[in-house]
């Protein structure tokens, strides 16, 4: 019946809160589940019934995890920044001198494709290692035509050449390059009317992104990148209401955008219409950590609201250099008060939500890809209890086991 079969396991499906089935047995037949629940159910003699037969040894299974907003695609880094804001440093001043978001641009428009393929894997590999088997990898570090497409070719190699899921989201609107310095709406201009449709037309791009803020680029200008993008059947999802409350989440939902991410200064209007539309809220508490920020995002209200809460690492080099998705789950009860049940649920089922992935993972549940990973845990709570630890034994990818030697 399966290509290959687990037993003594405990499998938390996550399919409704923990979902959890003791002494389980998962059964994988052409990349997918084909059998899940419990040992003493299965319809045969489990050494009958697989080419392979694995002991899972008690350990917990959930599914995969899902990062679902990174900015892995890059070049260089803003360690030394980091350290001049620590000894007082504006970045108003770091920005003067070269740096900021635009010391990143340089960098990676200078590196070869090969050599932020090469970055891109060593970041993507610390999150493969606690568990992660689908990613979302945003371009927005190039900012012209050519250094774009080589963020988004490399997303694409990293997905091919691991046989990975990956997201490919078109960022362009991250910030305005500084040879459009002054002239911005003539940079979404450009967006709009040459690098997305090029982009899109080469099949490079799965989703389209904007940073909506008084530093980023203005409803207005994000409605014009909207708009191309549905016009190219391309689904949206926006960087919103972190600093400020420029209604942005609203904005998407009236685009049924598949999320709105950071939030924390979003109000009831923008939750509600995140509601209606059957948005995911992704929240990053590893960017409010590392950028100190003192405003919460408004959990009560999205509860309130039953809006899907998300959560991912967001890395990026700037403001959020973080390569731990437990950590984010143990940030994301600490910082922003979520349970440990509603903690992994926003790195499974509501993240698959977020890429709209819903259908193909995000739970154990037959007939969904058989992307699983194995716990040296007693109980799922565990991986937002503990931090500074890695508990993860393996995973199976695409039904295919990848396990990793702790000796």
């Amino acid at each position: 019946m399966f290509d290959s079969l687990w037993k003594n396991i405990h499998a938390a499906t996550m399919a409704d809160g923990y979902g959890i089935i003791n002494n389980a047995a998962i059964g994988i037949k052409d990349r997918k589940i084909a059998w899940i629940g419990k040992a003493e159910d299965l319809p045969g003699e489990p050494e009958k019934l697989a080419d392979y037969l694995f002991d899972g040894e008690g350990v917990v299974a959930t599914p995969g995890l899902i990062d679902c907003h990174t900015h892995l695609a890059y070049a260089g880094d803003r360690a030394a920044e980091f350290e001049q804001r620590l000894q007082g440093t504006s970045y108003e001043e770091i920005a003067k001198a070269g740096g900021g978001i635009n010391s990143t641009v340089q960098a990676t428009r200078a590196a070869s494709e090969k050599e932020i393929f090469d970055l891109t894997l060593r970041r993507l590999r610390y999150l493969f290692y606690e568990g992660v088997t689908t990613y979302e990898i945003k371009s927005g570090y190039g900012l012209d035509f050519e250094a774009e497409r080589k963020l988004l070719r490399v997303a694409t190699s990293v997905r091919d050449e691991l046989d990975l899921r990956v997201q490919r989201t078109f960022l362009g609107a991250h910030a305005v390059p500084p040879e459009y310095k002054g002239r911005q709406e003539d940079y979404v201009d450009f967006i709009c009317g040459e690098m997305l449709p090029q982009l899109a037309e080469e099949g490079l791009i799965d989703a389209v992104d904007a940073f909506c803020e008084g530093i980023g680029f203005t409803p207005h200008q994000v409605r014009k990148i909207f708009d191309v993008a549905k016009s190219l059947n391309l689904p949206v999802k926006l960087h919103a209401e972190q600093l400020s409350n420029l209604q942005g989440a609203a904005l998407a939902a009236e685009y049924k955008a598949l999320s709105a991410d950071h939030l924390e200064y979003i109000d009831d209007t923008g939750v509600t219409a995140m509601a209606k539309a059957d948005m995911t809220a992704v929240l990053l508490p590893g960017a409010f950590y590392f950028l100190r920020e003192k405003m919460l995002p408004p959990i009560d209200l999205f509860r309130k609201h039953r809006v899907p809460i998300a959560i991912a690492t967001d890395h990026n080099p700037g403001t959020a250099p973080v390569l731990s998705p437990l950590l984010m789950l143990n940030m994301a009860c600490t910082l922003f008060r979520l349970t440990p049940e509603e903690a992994l649920s926003g790195m499974t089922r509501h993240a698959a939500k977020a890429l709209g992935y819903q259908a193909v993972c995000g739970t154990l549940e037959k007939g969904k890809a058989a992307d699983i990973a194995f716990w040296d845990v007693a109980h799922p709570r565990e991986l937002c209890y503990y931090f500074g630890a890695n508990p993860c034994r393996g995973i199976i990818l695409a039904g295919e086991w990848h396990p990793f030697d702790r000796e």
